[in-house]
């Protein structure tokens, strides 16, 4: 049974600036709980990545493979974990222009957890997880 979560967050950036932040992964340890950001395969993560780009995240002891999917400027940064405690998981973060100035940020998430009877726990987990996230991609791009 699939699961899903959605967070949000807003960002005094434009949107170009906040995905020029998701489309890099050595930024992610500046806005996120996560400690260390690598490309599979030693591509700079300084670098601007592509769809079908693996990443390694760090956090603590856990460790992370995620592949980009699809990457529409401004817009929309989707990727997939790969392994972990999940049979599927699939990312999604959404940009859009405020009204009012700044970016809406919409960050959700379905997956299937992988030990039966986990899946409440994990979106639990996840949603908290991932409010950090998007928060700290907002004040990160806001301050940019």
């Amino acid at each position: 049974m699939p699961y899903t979560y959605t967070v949000t967050s807003r960002s005094s950036a434009n949107p170009a600036a906040i995905f020029e932040a998701l489309a890099r992964a050595a930024t992610w340890p500046s806005w996120s709980p996560i400690d260390a950001a690598e490309i599979e395969g030693g591509a700079d993560p300084r670098d601007r990545q592509r769809a079908g780009d693996t990443r390694i995240f760090r956090t603590g002891r856990n460790v992370s493979r995620e592949r980009i999917v699809e990457l529409v400027d401004g817009r929309r940064f989707v990727y997939d974990n790969l392994g972990g405690p999940f049979r599927s998981y699939r990312g999604t973060v959404e940009l859009t222009p405020a009204p009012d100035g700044g970016t809406e940020i919409v960050w959700r998430g379905v997956f299937e957890a992988k030990p039966r009877f986990t899946g409440r726990f994990w979106q639990w987990y996840l949603t908290r997880f991932m409010q950090r996230m998007a928060d700290g991609l907002a004040a990160y791009a806001g301050n940019g």
